[in-house]
């Protein structure tokens, strides 16, 4: 990574913001991590939706880069148990898997971004980037200290 490149990708507050990673696959979870940490960004790993659930949110802008295969709850179905909650987070889904409509689906319901695997650095980035520009101008998608417990399937 350039300087020139870390310099525009990082967002005002970096610092600040956190990159959720949801993926079953360690290997794609530390390389997402390396990337993201590359430019300043603060990073938390999960292998499943469930382990996820148990965050406690900090009021800080915030996104969630979210795999569609998980074991257990799916990705698309986390999203439907995220907005029922009322849980309002920026997600960029990944898939090694996808098709149109699904990549439909998910952008429908709110996605800001369905990357297909492989993807390109700069493209994650970008998404990245612009969920959590979204989030910092959202103040009403700010969830201090609120956990995702309340969603049913988890």
């Amino acid at each position: 990574m350039t300087e020139r490149a870390k310099s525009s990708h990082e967002p005002a507050s970096a610092k600040e913001s956190i990159v959720f990673v949801i993926d079953d696959d360690v290997a794609v979870r530390a390389t997402l991590s390396s990337l993201f940490r590359s430019i300043g960004l603060r990073v938390e790993l999960f292998g499943s939706a469930h382990e996820f659930a148990r965050v406690k949110m900090q009021d800080v802008a915030s996104c969630l880069v979210l795999d569609i295969r998980l074991p257990g709850v799916s990705g698309l179905d986390f999203q439907t148990e995220l907005a029922e909650a009322d849980i309002r987070i920026p997600i960029i889904f990944m898939t090694g898997h996808g098709d149109i409509p699904m990549s439909v689906k998910a952008m429908k319901a709110g996605a800001v971004d369905f990357l297909t695997k492989p993807f390109r650095d700069q493209d994650i980035l970008d998404a990245v980037i612009r969920a959590l520009e979204r989030d910092q101008k959202d103040a009403t998608a700010r969830r201090p200290f609120q956990n995702y417990e309340s969603c049913s399937t988890l």
